[in-house]
């Protein structure tokens, strides 16, 4: 029954059910509650009538039926939308939530529900000591990714248990930076709790984390290498198509967790989405370099991207390079006081250049387009004609390359301009055989324009190779990234030229590798394990004095090296008259 003031007021029965975490079962509470009620009202009769003496502040209401967060306090019901039917939940914001880092690692931890993934991916990214959040984001992947791994659950008798890092006790919540002297190489020394050794930088800069008391080092260090056997029962997209339905599971970056079905403990995959990686420093991105390593090196191992038998022989080289130190006890420390700060360099040549003497000018003078001129041969295929070049005199400037009989007819009309905006870029390389070449796709109204360049060595490939490679991203060759670019084509090129006069190595360092674990199950089956290990081998010689992190980063810059390298395919659906799907390739 209700009386006539219940009436007179409008007030109404809402129920509300309370996700409380220690007792099994939901409650559902019942408030009686009017439109001009606001949301922090309606939060605080629940707590008197759940009469539970415990902090509630992370407590929020969840909308059902909407699927949203009703997070604005000061807002009425009446303004919510909400009414009677309305299906409310009083639920925590901050729920737990299992991560596959892209070392193949599980890590449990408490995230945000309720903020935006963008924010939450940066929260998780501090608690793991890993900057520049903004170049990663959440995969949910498909149903069919951890098939393999069930059927081989069910074919063993003993359950397997996953390895997960337990990161429960330190929640994830945003906050301001620890401390502003994130570059500064006089900050006040730390030390590890654990074993009373001072502490890296990149244990100081994030001295609120979780990590800090397990030590960093449990996610700054590769993983041992995965059994042939493991390797082959992981997941493997296997066409253009299983690898635009992973890509679809890409998280929304404006929307919350909750609102995008993501459920209490449920397990996602946390990737570098975006492949521009500003800002590498050894000194503080030490799980940075490491998961962008494993995620590179994954992505050769499970033939995500593809790549030349050659090239494949320098990753395996590579990462047996970087086992071997990682499970040295003798592992050099991140920090490297020899090493020249950007900042300060840029300081020491302001400070010379102000006294009158002569700096070093690394930088050009931004107004001035630098220009590429030197003898090239061309090929253009085409059908019942033999391969054959024919020498031009090349100009490259801006996005386009002009060719001319000779050098003395550069003044006058060219043989032809090509405009390399949009091109496809493809190395054509035999470094044993001498051979720098460089195929051209260029796009035309009738299809596309195929053209060969031959340069005559390394250094002059480099050039024309890193030129073309950001015309066709609309960049000139005044973009700061031209001369980073000629250097890791160079030396790329140097690791593959493995006809140096070093010796094969030891036997006993034949005993420890098991090829297998360094290349992709297609190339393993190719070639027999002697001879895999054997050109193994024979690539490590050019990488052994390398230390960890340089090796790291060496395998990453290889790796942005390959012509797929930032290629994510989508499938999209055409909107016309036959309605059809089709996967599509998009740069990152």
């Amino acid at each position: 029954m209700l009386s006539s003031s219940d009436f007179a007021s409008a007030s109404w029965e809402l129920v509300v059910r309370v996700d409380h975490p220690n007792e099994e079962e939901q409650k559902d509470i019942t408030l009686r509650v009017s439109g001009d009620l606001h949301i922090g009202g309606v939060m605080l009769k629940l707590v008197e009538q759940i009469n539970i003496a415990q902090d509630w502040s992370d407590f929020a209401l969840w909308w059902e039926q909407k699927h949203c967060w009703l997070l604005k306090t000061h807002w009425t019901l009446d303004k919510c939308g909400v009414q009677a039917d309305a299906k409310l939940v009083f639920t925590p914001q901050h729920k737990m939530l299992r991560l596959r880092l892209p070392n193949m690692k599980t890590v449990r931890l408490r995230v945000s529900f309720s903020t935006v993934v963008f924010r939450a991916v940066s929260d998780i990214c501090r608690a793991l000591n890993i900057r520049r959040a903004e170049e990663l984001s959440l995969l949910k992947p498909s149903g069919e990714y951890f098939k393999k791994k069930k059927k081989k659950e069910k074919n063993n008798k003993e359950p397997i248990i996953e390895d997960i890092l337990n990161l429960e006790g330190s929640p994830t919540i945003s906050g301001p930076s620890v401390s502003p002297g994130l570059y500064s190489k006089t900050m006040t020394p730390t030390y590890d709790p654990i074993n009373g050794t001072p502490a890296s930088s990149t244990m100081t800069w994030f001295s609120d984390s979780p990590l800090t008391e397990q030590n960093c080092s449990i996610l700054a260090f590769s993983q041992p290498p995965q059994s042939p056997e493991a390797l082959a029962d992981m997941y493997q997209a296997r066409s253009l198509a299983d690898k635009a339905k992973l890509n679809a599971g890409w998280l929304d970056s404006s929307r919350s967790l909750m609102e995008q079905g993501i459920q209490e403990d449920e397990q996602l995959l946390l990737r570098f989405k975006y492949y521009t990686f500003f800002d590498l420093n050894p000194k503080y991105d030490a799980v940075r370099i490491n998961q962008l390593y494993e995620q590179a090196r994954w992505a050769i191992l499970l033939e995500e991207i593809d790549c030349t038998e050659e090239e494949m022989l320098i990753f395996a080289a590579l990462q047996y390079h970087i086992s071997k130190l990682s499970l040295s006890t003798e592992i050099q420390d991140f920090t490297n006081d020899s090493e020249v700060d950007e900042v300060e360099a840029a300081l020491s040549n302001l400070e010379v250049t102000l006294e009158g003497g002569k700096a070093d000018n690394t930088l050009e003078d931004i107004t001035d387009i630098p220009k590429l001129a030197d003898n090239l041969r061309l090929f253009r295929p085409k059908k019942l004609i033999l391969k054959a070049f024919k020498q031009y005199w090349f100009v490259f400037k801006d996005t386009s390359i002009a060719y001319f009989k000779n050098k003395e007819l550069e003044q006058g009309e060219p043989v032809e301009k090509l405009n390399l905006r949009g091109c496809e870029v493809v190395p054509d390389v035999n470094v044993a055989g001498r051979k720098f070449g460089i195929k051209l796709l260029i796009p035309v109204a009738d299809g596309m324009n195929e053209v060969y360049l031959r340069c005559d060595h390394e250094s002059q490939y480099a050039q024309w190779m890193a030129a073309c490679i950001l015309a066709s991203k609309g960049k000139t060759m005044a973009d700061s990234s031209y001369q980073p670019e000629v250097l890791n084509i160079l030396s790329f090129l140097k690791m593959k030229n493995r006809n140096s006069a070093s010796q094969v190595a030891s036997g006993l360092e034949n005993m420890d590798l098991n090829p297998e674990c360094f290349v992709s199950p297609r190339c393993a089956k190719k070639h027999k394990s002697k001879q895999l290990a054997a050109c193994i081998l024979e690539a490590h010689q050019n990488v052994a004095q390398m230390p960890l992190v340089e090796a790291k980063l060496r395998f990453i810059q290889a790796w942005q090296s390959l012509p797929e390298f930032g290629l994510t395919y989508y499938l999209v659906r055409w909107l016309s008259s036959l309605t059809r799907t089709s996967p599509l390739h998009s740069p990152a």
